[in-house]
């Protein structure tokens, strides 16, 4: 490997720095799904990673012929590198800017297993695949430049860390402020434990006087759900009277026992073959159908309440969702009326009533 000089070394490492910086800060943000500055300097330069490439170039120039050796001297002396800088940064800004405490196998956290391998096989493609096209173009910078930019960088370089240590340890002074705030914050704490015990008594002897104000209040509140049981209660009977009264005006209407044909203009009903025709032509009811349209047709011209039509049909309490199923079976009624003859609405809709079928009632007539 070629031997850098001093000003070479320190362009090395701040283009090492450089890189560092765009891969963990770009590595980062696309975890957190937003940017992040690592850097802990204000500019563009991590300095972990310029030493670290620095002391890994040093450290395998002896052995760079062998990947083994380079793997291993190369994990050994990033390894210490960042366990020292770690603790160091740890120890004067009381601040980890790494934390490798959740990973298996760490030292204190700021060095674990799988960092450290990573580390060698680092230590493999800097020697083997980028280093070298980077110090064959760094050999053909010429000597008037390399340590004129080496001296520049350097002097901006010095000048970051120096603002970049005096905000870290004015964080660290924060952090102490708010230490000693958790302090006083746990001693008030303290004094309201002591403050509570002394509470309790009289938190005790309150609840002894409100526990009579909870009797009575449950006590009103039971009542009042058992007049709303008895409430709904009393409404169900009244459905179920009138439901009764519906099904005996039923079975009281006169129907002769051999009446099974049933007229109603030009709509015609049998009530023994169970068909319905519409001017002679055969109508394709459900059952459902069928009985509306020929209660319908007994009570030609007059309008039928949706609940007598659902009461009589369904032999069923008449409800809310009934009166929708009534006028869902009208529907399908009208359409499969128009489909034979549309120039006629056929059934009628007394709002507020119920239904009526057109014509007059033909009666029952004999089988």
């Amino acid at each position: 490997m070629h031997i850098y000089t001093a000003g070479q070394w320190a362009l090395l490492f701040y283009f090492y720095c450089l890189c560092g910086w765009v891969w963990e800060s770009c590595y980062v943000s696309v975890r957190q799904r937003r940017w992040v500055n690592r850097g802990f300097l204000h500019g563009p330069l991590l300095p972990i990673y310029g030493s670290g490439a620095i002391i890994i170039l040093f450290a395998v120039i002896p052995v760079e012929d062998s990947l083994c050796l380079v793997w291993l001297f190369g994990m050994m002396a990033a390894t210490a590198l960042e366990y020292v800088t770690g603790a160091a940064m740890e120890r004067v800004f009381k601040v980890r800017y790494w934390d490798y405490s959740g990973q298996k196998c760490n030292l204190n956290g700021h060095i674990c297993l799988t960092s450290s391998i990573a580390w060698g096989f680092f230590s493999i493609l800097l020697v083997r695949f980028v280093h070298p096209p980077i110090g064959r173009l760094l050999a053909r910078v010429p000597a008037l430049v390399v340590d004129p930019a080496a001296l520049a960088l350097t002097a901006v370089f010095a000048a970051d860390v120096v603002c970049s240590v005096q905000a870290a340890l004015d964080f660290k002074d924060v952090l102490t402020r708010l230490t000693e705030e958790n302090e006083e914050l746990r001693r008030l704490a303290r004094r309201a434990e002591i403050a509570a015990a002394f509470a309790e008594d009289d938190l005790r002897r309150f609840r002894e006087r409100t526990e009579v104000e909870k009797l009575l209040l449950q006590s009103r509140v039971q009542e009042e759900l058992q007049d709303l049981r008895e409430a709904r209660t009393q409404r169900a009977e009244r459905r179920q009277a009138r439901w009764e009264e519906a099904l005996r005006r039923r079975a009281a209407a006169p129907a002769p026992a051999d009446s099974t044909l049933i007229a109603a203009g030009a709509v015609e009903v049998d009530l023994r073959t169970h068909l319905a025709t519409l001017h002679g032509e055969q109508l394709q009811l459900t059952p459902k159908e069928f009985a509306i349209l020929a209660i319908l047709a007994q009570s030609a011209g007059s309008p039928v309440s949706a609940a007598d039509l659902f009461e009589g049909a369904w032999h069923e309490r008449f409800d809310d969702a009934a009166a929708n199923t009534v006028m869902v079976h009208i529907r399908r009624l009208r359409k499969k009326l128009a489909a034979i003859d549309s120039s006629t609405a056929f059934i009628e809709t007394a709002w507020g009533v119920g239904y009526k079928l057109r014509g007059n009632p033909g009666g029952p007539h004999g089988a």
